[in-house]
């Protein structure tokens, strides 16, 4: 534990590692895990396939479980 799947618009492998080394960071800082314990995935959908692969079978399903959605919070 943990595992974060991030989903997002197609990114430079520059910009990927960077959020995924922050992200990684706060997991570390805030959870106080071993870094052997986090898994991270960075999963690419482009625009025109982000409502129906992402929004539809991943948001929507799930909104009673989401803390942030299109920026804003739910708790």
């Amino acid at each position: 534990m943990p595992y974060i799947a991030i989903k997002s618009f197609p990114k430079d492998e520059e910009t990927k590692k960077e959020l995924v080394q922050k992200v990684n960071d706060v997991f570390l800082e805030v959870l106080g895990c071993p870094k052997e314990a986090v898994t991270i995935s960075f999963e690419e959908f482009l625009p025109e396939e982000w409502e129906k692969k992402v929004v539809n079978t991943e948001i929507k399903p799930n909104e009673d479980k989401m803390m942030i959605i299109s920026g804003e919070k739910k708790f």
